[in-house]
């Protein structure tokens, strides 16, 4: 232990941490500072002086404001984009099988603050910021939507499902997630029980999916076809 932990019970200044644990101390900061005042009011100088280095340091990790919500969202969902979409493509049969093996997974990643917060930023920023939009919709939302669309034209084909829109079945099994987190963060309008760090998507998840995948079962001799 060094002197000035000794005398002050303080733990090392964090430039003396190994390097590999920067890019993310950087990221936490940024999003705490994004979160508290916004994405125009954040400086790279503030970034860097509420994770503990000097401004010549952030930018040997990220050139600027817009890479540092990109790695933001990167570190969030990119990873689980990626898993979602593979299995997607590789998928054949029933897309409520597949959806409901995805559950878990959401569950537990939108229950994490620093998870959850990224998209919500995006949206809040995303009408005085248009180049946000633009890129969460090349790394999240324009690849899982297609992925989605194909995973129900299969379904639809192969007679798994009745026969939907496909491009409006995946507009209808989002449009509920983004709402209830409009809801919560722009509106106030909480679910009973709900907090900050849940705002209740499991009982949502719950709720959603099994009125979804009602509405998605084959339809019946008896039932008039959809004109």
């Amino acid at each position: 232990m060094s002197d000035h932990a000794d005398q002050t019970g303080e733990a090392p200044p964090k430039f003396r941490r190994r390097k590999e644990a920067r890019p993310d101390e950087l990221l936490d900061a940024a999003l705490d500072l994004f979160t508290e005042q916004g994405f125009d009011r954040t400086t790279v100088e503030q970034i860097a002086r509420r994770a503990g280095v000097s401004k010549g340091a952030l930018y040997l990790y990220f050139p600027s404001k817009d890479a540092v919500i990109e790695n933001l969202v990167d570190r969030a969902v990119g990873h689980l984009v990626g898993e979602v979409v593979a299995q997607i493509e590789a998928f054949k049969g029933d897309p409520r099988v597949l959806l409901q093996r995805f559950v878990p997974l959401f569950t537990a990643r939108l229950t994490e603050a620093r998870v959850i917060a990224v998209p919500k930023l995006v949206v809040r920023e995303a009408v005085n910021h248009p180049q946000l939009a633009q890129m969460y919709r090349e790394r999240v939302i324009g690849r899982v939507v297609p992925a989605l669309t194909a995973l129900f034209r299969q379904g639809v084909a192969g007679g798994h499902i009745r026969a939907v829109d496909p491009e409006m079945a995946v507009r209808s099994l989002l449009g509920p997630v983004l709402m209830h987190v409009l809801l919560a963060d722009v509106f106030g309008i909480w679910p009973e029980g709900a907090t900050a760090e849940d705002i209740g998507i499991a009982r949502l998840l719950d709720t959603h999916l099994s009125i979804f995948f009602a509405g998605l079962a084959p339809a019946t001799e008896q039932e008039a076809p959809h004109g």
